[in-house]
């Protein structure tokens, strides 16, 4: 069902990729080996002990021989255990990278497109065909402002005086004084109601 037309999937699983697997293995193989020394170099230890309590001397020298032999062995796997650890960084580190300038790639070809679709000359055509625009806009305002006579003039000005004419008018103030007191009035709250008034 994967193959429906006869297409090959791709694997998703690089060389890199891979070699930092097989790099991992040797690694673990080596600690592996690292500790079956150690449990080793553990049991002749005890073991020298023992033969020199039963006065072996010659057995436990050619024991500590073997034992010594074994600590160098250990020595260099902790190099190569080191080595595969930076050879493994070392990839992964670069897998990044390849990563890094893949991303640069396509954001340089796709500035390249975008620059292609808008040169310079296409651009500069469109500011000076802007700039056009705007002082042809600017002649055409300065005819038809040009275009008012004197007496058109004249005659905005005057409309303008009687607007703001208009709005200054104030009603006439009254001639007549005020008196000076009011005429007696009845409090609202004592003021009859005007059916009772009417009932008496």
């Amino acid at each position: 069902m994967g193959n429906l037309f006869g297409r090959k999937r791709r694997s998703r699983v690089t060389e890199q990729d891979k070699a930092v697997l097989q790099l991992k293995q040797q690694r673990d193989k080596l600690r592996q080996y690292q500790k079956r020394l150690n449990l080793g170099l553990e049991r002749e230890r005890a073991l020298a002990r023992q033969l020199l309590k039963e006065g072996k001397k010659e057995k436990a020298l050619l024991l500590l021989k073997k034992k010594r032999y074994q600590e160098q062995l250990l020595d260099k796997t902790d190099n190569q255990i080191s080595n595969l650890e930076r050879m493994v960084q070392d990839i992964e580190f670069t897998q990044i990278e390849m990563k890094v300038i893949e991303g640069l790639k396509i954001g340089n070809e796709c500035l390249n497109k975008m620059h292609q679709v808008m040169s310079i000359e296409e651009v500069e055509r469109i500011i000076g065909e802007t700039q056009d625009a705007v002082e042809y806009q600017r002649q055409i305002d300065e005819i038809l402002a040009g275009s008012l006579t004197e007496e058109d003039e004249d005659a905005i000005l005057e409309e303008l005086n009687t607007i703001t004419q208009e709005q200054l008018e104030l009603p006439d103030v009254p001639s007549e004084p005020l008196p000076e007191e009011p005429p007696e009035a009845t409090p609202i709250k004592n003021r009859p109601k005007p059916e009772l008034v009417a009932a008496s």
